[in-house]
């Protein structure tokens, strides 16, 4: 059964989300701080996190920091600021989703649901290996490299340059990379997708190249590799 972590301090919502996600057919465990979700994740590694951000003592980014180290698991953030800065700094730490609060509890399982859709669609894809010079994605390994240092992906990463390296040179706008990173793209800001394409650069940046490249006023497309 699918796994899912939840991190936050306060017992009211883990037992709301617990109870919903539950409902759905979910295994699910709980951690009140961010030393505990660590420890817990060590034991028992969780198919999926649901990661509030502020936190007493370790705070959300701290644990997705940690996480990130070894793990590519997707990560929804809980944030109780409606700033951008929060989502942005999220997201680009790894999180491959994010929820304010107060939320709806329908919407964030729909959420999960999406999220773990795209994963198991990766896993289970029967699509050859793509490759573009020295860029290379396996869909059935759930796998990239560039120029064979192997690039550690998260599931939205890995969708956006799947879908990239689908057409290389075809310019794609970002509602575009939005249908294809989310199933709830009507609710996910131009900056988000900015966001996660900025990371996914700088990691293709430190593998010693990036492709990708951006035009103005429209999109992104993957240039020479």
């Amino acid at each position: 059964m699918t796994r899912i972590l939840i991190v936050d301090d306060d017992p009211h919502i883990r037992e709301v989300l617990r109870f919903a996600l539950e409902k759905e057919g979910f295994t699910v465990s709980e951690a009140e701080n961010g030393a505990q979700a660590l420890e817990h994740f060590e034991r028992a590694p969780a198919d999926l996190v649901v990661l509030d951000i502020l936190m007493p003592e370790m705070d959300g980014t701290e644990v997705c920091r940690r996480l990130r180290r070894k793990y590519t698991t997707p990560i929804v953030f809980l944030t109780s600021r409606d700033d951008e800065v929060d989502r942005i700094l999220g997201l680009e730490l790894g999180g491959d989703d994010y929820v304010t609060k107060p939320f709806s509890v329908r919407e964030l399982v729909a959420r999960v649901r999406a999220i773990l859709r795209r994963g198991r669609a990766t896993e289970s894809t029967n699509d050859q290996p793509l490759v573009c010079g020295r860029l290379r994605l396996d869909p059935e390994q759930f796998k990239g490299w560039w120029d064979g240092r192997e690039l550690v992906l998260t599931v939205t990463e890995f969708g956006i340059l799947r879908t990239l390296l689908r057409r290389p040179g075809k310019v794609f706008a970002r509602d575009e990379l939005m249908s294809a990173a989310y199933d709830f793209h009507n609710v996910v800001s131009d900056r988000t997708i900015d966001s996660h394409v900025r990371r996914l650069r700088a990691k293709l940046a430190a593998a010693g190249g990036d492709p990708i490249e951006t035009v103005h006023g429209v999109g992104y497309k993957l240039g020479a590799c």
